[in-house]
């Protein structure tokens, strides 16, 4: 266990952000691998396999609601030093994402092909989202524990091994990708079933190497098999934190199901240059959201032991900081787009869209870092509705203004991209007023107890003597 509640807060963040980022960063690589192996199969290959990932995010907030409610709980446990809470939340966040996990395997068998069909025109692109969609989902089911294991850990400020984990099983994903999509030495090409099975493979292999940690290394948070009976009480503790975590991972789902739909009349070459920049972007965006991930645990620690002004200088430092990440990346972003989209695929029209689409949207990069930071001071405090506020007004400033114009003569795919990035300053602007206003109710200084006010005693001056 770190104790957070000490030591330079900057410090803190720069050491715990850069394996978060890692972890991160080797996820999404890893997805990227996925779509090029599968761009050589063409466009509808690409359309279904991102179009179905996107449903990742609807599962993602399932993950939040256990992973958010976990390290709030945790960190502020931790702050008040005491561990019997800390372990107790943990084991219970551990049953609850069992079951998460079985009934979302469920939900995916049985929902998968409706899904496509509801997003996507092309019959190529609904057999090719639903056969990736299928094999996918053994992995999403078993990162539920996963999820729960590195956010206990991340509460205790332990970073490095959840990162070390989801490197190691990143790697053997890659390893898999050519040669059960492609048939590398096999002879044998699955195509987008082998680049889902190659993820559910490798996080397979992950949930067993941080199983084994905990089981063998891990002291102030363990396994204890005592305490896996349901409790309610706890379950209900979890769920009021993580649920408005969870509400906003399906704004985040609806907005970007908003956005394939719109799409879907431009064809194939659209929803597929949106699924490449999408993935690419959030590559870019991982350094930030990094800094706001290491950020969540240090706030919570420090609420949890009455902190209240390293609370508010968290903040500032992490906003500091991902701010001038935010700067950094948009300028690169836009002197060298063309670079990072490099080998992704050979149309033209696919690659035109991407292209476009990065160079506006990365333009409110700074607006989305400081998204990412007031996000994660609400999760360090336990109060996540003011990010549902926030997510879902996005969501409805975007996608009734976008489906509209998407009916009218003369729409063009930029108008997409203009509304998004509106739509997100205003929820920047909008999580820093609720900030601000969450900080007033729950860092506010403490009233004196009642009773007679003593006037403060007179300086004493010290005396000097003249000399004789």
């Amino acid at each position: 266990m770190k104790d957070l509640t000490r030591g330079s807060i900057v410090s803190h963040i720069l050491s715990m952000a850069p394996p978060i980022v890692v972890g991160m960063i080797t996820i999404m690589l890893c997805q990227l691998v996925d779509l090029y192996f599968v761009s050589g199969l063409g466009d509808a290959a690409v359309a279904g396999v991102a179009a179905a990932g996107n449903a990742g995010f609807l599962v993602n907030a399932l993950m939040q609601m256990l992973g958010v409610g976990t390290v709030a709980l945790v960190s502020h446990a931790v702050g008040r030093k005491d561990r019997d809470d800390a372990n107790l939340v943990f084991n219970q966040a551990v049953v609850l994402s069992v079951l998460s996990g079985l009934l979302t395997l469920l939900g995916g068998f049985a929902l998968a092909r409706p899904y496509m069909r509801a997003i996507a025109n092309d019959e190529a692109t609904i057999n090719a989202g639903t056969t990736y969609f299928l094999w996918f989902m053994p992995a999403l089911a078993l990162q539920f524990v996963t999820q729960v294991m590195a956010a206990a850990l991340r509460a205790t400020g332990i970073v490095r091994p959840s990162m070390l984990v989801q490197v190691l099983a990143v790697i053997i994903n890659i390893a898999l990708a050519p040669v059960l999509i492609k048939g590398w030495g096999t002879g044998y090409a699955l195509g987008v079933a082998g680049a889902g099975l190659a993820s559910t493979i490798a996080v397979c292999i992950g949930v067993l190497m941080l199983f084994a940690y905990f089981r063998r290394l891990e002291r102030y948070v363990a396994f204890h098999p005592a305490q896996w009976r349901p409790q309610l009480r706890q379950w209900k503790r979890i769920l009021n934190v993580g649920l408005p975590a969870g509400g906003e991972f399906v704004m985040i789902f609806i907005f970007m199901a908003a956005i394939y739909y719109v799409l879907r009349d431009l064809g194939p070459a659209a929803q597929a240059g949106f699924g490449i920049g999408t993935r690419v972007v959030g590559l870019i965006q991982m350094p930030a959201l990094a800094v706001s991930l290491a950020a969540g645990p240090i706030v919570g620690q420090n609420f949890g032991a009455g902190n209240r002004e390293r609370v508010r200088e968290t903040f500032v430092k992490a906003a500091l900081i991902s701010t001038v990440v935010m700067v950094a990346l948009t300028i690169l972003v836009q002197l060298k787009p063309g670079m990072l989209l490099a080998g992704f695929s050979n149309d033209p029209e696919t690659m035109s869209v991407a292209l476009l689409f990065l160079k506006m949207i990365s333009l409110n990069m700074v607006a989305q870092g400081l998204i990412f930071t007031c996000s994660s001071m609400f999760q360090g405090l336990g109060n996540t509705k003011p990010v549902l506020w926030s997510s879902a007004t996005r969501v409805l400033t975007y996608s009734l203004p976008a489906i509209f114009l998407s009916t009218r003569p003369g729409f063009r795919i930029e108008y997409v991209w203009y509304l998004s990035n509106a739509a997100t300053t205003l929820q920047a602007v909008q999580s820093l007023w609720l900030l601000r206003r969450e900080f007033r109710k729950r860092l506010a200084p403490r009233k004196q107890a009642d009773g007679p006010k003593q006037a403060a005693p007179e300086p004493v001056v010290p005396s000097v003597r003249e000399p004789a």
